[in-house]
């Protein structure tokens, strides 16, 4: 039995990101992405909340950086938080990231602008058809193994079939549940990698997913696992963001 993957860097840096074929996205085109101090990303859903995954909480102090395209050079049109209050969910597990998700309350509300802007949450939290297309974006690494890229990168991913993502020669050791989506390339020339996790997954222009884990980066037939963005979890991020 060989344990999930997560799309940070061992120790306390995150693994996902976007492996082979990811081209660098226009600067500042997704304004809503942000980048934390545990190399991980993560999507501005609310001027002060941040959603990314559980797993990318590796330290008790977490930076945000908003409006960035560039993850050294420091741009002007950054702008940086400290997380007052990081709330990952109750029942996440860490051996099988089931629920890995997480909120980040920030210390103060960001200033929007065409630098920085909000991604909207889906309105209902259906299942996503296999055969769909999505995008995902990040500074994850292009290569397994390899360090994060400086300039924001972008792949696209095709859901897979739950069932087969189950499937002897998918992730048989490791059950894909109703609240994950399989996304990648029948080729695994696509895919997330270390450092992509807690980033937004993008299916017609919908936030659909959080980046969670998987196998290695571009394997064949071990495509990214994602956080599925359910009405359970909808129903806890609002729940959560009325409470504080």
């Amino acid at each position: 039995f060989e344990l999930p993957f997560p799309r940070f860097f061992p120790i306390f840096f995150s693994t996902r990101v976007f492996y082979w074929e990811k081209e660098e996205v226009q600067n500042h085109s997704r304004p809503y992405m942000a980048y934390l101090s545990t190399m991980c990303g993560g999507a501005l859903i609310k001027p002060d909340w941040v959603l990314t995954a559980a797993h990318c909480k590796k330290l008790n102090q977490i930076e945000v950086t908003l409006g960035t395209h560039l993850r050294i050079e420091k741009e002007p049109t950054r702008q940086k938080f400290q997380v007052k209050t990081a709330v990952v969910h109750p029942y996440f597990n860490n051996n099988t990231y089931v629920n890995d998700i997480m909120l980040l309350k920030l210390n103060a509300s960001a200033t929007l602008n065409k630098y920085v802007s909000l991604l909207p949450l889906p309105k209902h939290g259906e299942d996503v058809e296999a055969g769909t297309n999505c995008s995902v974006a990040g500074w994850g690494a292009t290569k397994f193994g390899r360090y994060l890229v400086d300039k924001m990168r972008e792949t696209n991913v095709t859901v897979v079939e739950r069932n087969v993502c189950n499937s002897a020669s998918y992730y048989e050791e490791i059950r894909i549940t109703e609240h994950m989506l399989c996304a990648g390339d029948p080729n695994g020339d696509q895919d997330t990698c270390e450092g992509d996790s807690g980033g937004p997954l993008l299916c017609n222009g919908i936030y659909r997913g959080i980046v969670s884990f998987g196998k290695g980066c571009g394997l064949p037939r071990k495509p990214g696992v994602y956080t599925l963005l359910t009405k359970e979890y909808l129903k806890w991020i609002q729940g959560l963001i009325e409470d504080y």
